[in-house]
Order: structure tokens, then sequence, then C-alpha cells
């Protein structure tokens, strides 16, 4: 099997996997809670029909006109700062779904405008965050020449551990802004930040829908859309450097000639332990027991190069008799990295 298609299903199964492994987690978290809060309602619901009075029918119409009342909080959904807050969740993928055309050819224009905007967004999203790149490389050179390091050029790592401090700012600073304006606790405004800088956007919590924001704090809404915009430039390029670092090392890996150099590299050590009981005489090669094995093309190599098996390093051109104390002078031994070979001179 192709090393392109064992590495495609290490990844369906590691994918897989980590699937399975977030639903226990999940499971275990958060379904006690569920079923707790469902019988708490179930409670609330059986008390107010049987207080007030009323059929099941119109205790369901009154959740549905609370339901469809909860985006009017915040004022207006579809005039001008709203619709650009609407146009600005599409385009960055986000969806929190707390808004979403009604209308025929609301929901037409919605799919032809996310067709386009989609893709324009993640140009800009990716030119924005090599401009960061660079001028975060330039920052470490600078930083590096500085310090006196040997190497002063910005590597991988360096721009990974950079874009992702940066991240990290813009989300703890984020989550203190959103704590403060929509009444959240810092971890659930952190976990809103996170949520949306990484394009995920369950809907849970959402900015600009209390006290009118949207038409009475127009301050508020500019930082909120430069918030969402300059954030997902930065988090989707540490994402991106993360993926292509990941990306690139598994292609070295598994296609790059270095790869098959480290592979012949790593074959020639295996024979040479095995080496240890094979002689090559005249193109044969033979074990130690005298059993023919292949058939081998020898290596003439310099006297120069000529090596002693020995622990003492006492072969070379001027001790060659020491290899045969009868003064024979047949043989010279010749240690390479795959075999040792013995050359037979004319005589």
């Amino acid at each position: 099997m192709k090393r392109q298609n064992v590495r495609t299903l290490s990844l369906v199964v590691c994918t897989f996997t980590y699937l399975l492994i977030g639903a226990a987690v999940f499971d275990a978290l958060e379904s006690d809670t569920e079923k707790r809060r469902w019988e708490f309602l179930s409670e609330i619901r059986r008390n107010m029909i049987k207080k007030y009075n009323i059929t099941p029918e119109d205790y369901k119409m009154v959740e549905i006109v609370i339901i469809e009342n909860k985006p009017h909080k915040a004022g207006p959904q579809w005039k001008f700062a709203g619709a650009f807050y609407f146009a600005t969740l599409v385009l960055a993928m986000i969806g929190y779904g707390h808004s979403t055309p009604v209308t025929v050819g609301g929901k037409a224009f919605c799919m032809a405008y996310a067709m386009v905007g989609i893709p324009l967004g993640l140009v800009m999203f990716q030119s924005i965050g090599e401009r960061l790149n660079k001028f975060a490389s330039v920052i470490i050179k600078k930083a590096k020449t500085y310090l006196r390091c040997q190497k002063t050029e910005a590597t991988e790592m360096n721009l990974m551990l950079a874009t992702g401090m940066l991240s990290s700012i813009i989300i703890t600073t984020g989550a203190a802004v959103f704590s403060r304006y929509e009444g959240w606790s810092y971890f659930d405004s952190f976990y809103y930040c996170f949520v949306t800088l990484t394009t995920i956007g369950f809907g849970d919590y959402v900015a600009l829908q209390n006290d009118q924001a949207l038409s009475n704090n127009p301050g508020y809404v500019i930082l909120s859309l430069i918030f969402i915009l300059f954030g997902l430039a930065v988090v989707a390029a540490s994402i991106n450097l993360l993926v292509l670092r990941f990306m690139t090392s598994e292609t070295v890996k598994s296609d790059s000639p270095t790869r098959d150099a480290c592979d012949m590299r790593r074959d020639d050590a295996e024979l040479q332990c095995a080496s240890h009981h094979l002689l090559t005489l005249d193109g044969e090669l033979v074990a130690v027991n005298g059993r023919l094995v292949a058939s081998h093309t020898p290596i003439v190599h310099d006297t120069d190069d000529c090596v002693s098996v020995c622990s003492c390093t006492c072969l070379g051109p001027a001790n060659s008799e020491l290899l045969d104390p009868t003064g024979y002078q047949g043989y010279r031994p010749s240690l390479t990295s795959a075999s040792l070979r013995v050359k037979r001179a004319s005589v």
C-alpha cells in the first residue's frame, strides 16, 4: 500500500477515534445536566398550565411568541447596522443563527451572497494573515539581532509562537470587553470569543443582542465588528501555520528524496550489522561458514581507504603485512558501510 494511502487511512482512523472520544466526554459531562434541566422545565410548565388554567396548545403558542420575539430585543435586525452585522457573520462563516432571512428573496440573495462572499473573505483573511506573518518575521529578526543570536531568521516555529500569542491576547482582551458590555462572566465571554474566532458559532452567546445595542450603541457595534474581522485574520493565520507545518512535515516524510536517503541509510546500517558474518570474494557474497549467499559486484577501494576491523586501528598501507603473518599479500580488506569486502590481487 502506498504511503499516501496509509497516511490518509491513518488520518481517517485518528479523526473518527477523536470523534468517539469527544462524544464520550460530552456525554459524561452534559447528559446528567440536560436531564435535570428538562425535568425542572417540565415541572415549571405543568405548574404554569395548572396555575393559569391554560391548555397545552395555548402554552405552546406562548412559547412560539417568546422565541420569535427574542431577536427583537436588540432592536431592528434588518436595518443597516443589523444587516451589516449579519453580512459580516455570513462572510466570516460564523452563522450564530440569532437572525435569519425569512423571505424568499432574502434566502435566495443570502445563498448567492455567500457563494461570492465566502471565497472573498477567505482570500482576504489569508492575505491579512500573510502580512501579519511578514510583519512578525521582521520583528522576530530584529529581536534576534538585538539578542545576538547566531541565526536571526524567523522560523516557522517562531511565527507559530508569535501568532499564537497574538491570538491569545485578542481573545483574552475581547473576553474582558464583552464581559463588561454584555454582563457575562469572564469565562462565558472567553468561550464566546473562542467560538466566534474559530467560526464555530453555536449561537448560545451572541453579542449586540441586549438593550437595543444595534441602534443605540454604534461604538460598541464597530468594536465588535473590528474584533471579529481582525481576530478571524489572526486566528486563521495561526491555524494555517499549524496545518501547513503538519502537512509539509508529512509530505517530507512520505515523498521527499530526503526520506528515501534516510531509508537507504537505515538499510545500509542494517546491512552493515549483518555484514559481520559476510565476505565477498571475486563478486560472490559468501557467509562465514562458506555458504554462497548471492552474487555481488565487488567495490575496489584505494589502499588509503582501508581501515582496520580491530580496535587498535593498526591496518594501513605500511602495516599491511599484519593482515597475513605468513607474508602472503593476496588480500587487502576494505570495510565499507555495507559489508566487509576482500579484494584478490593479481599474484
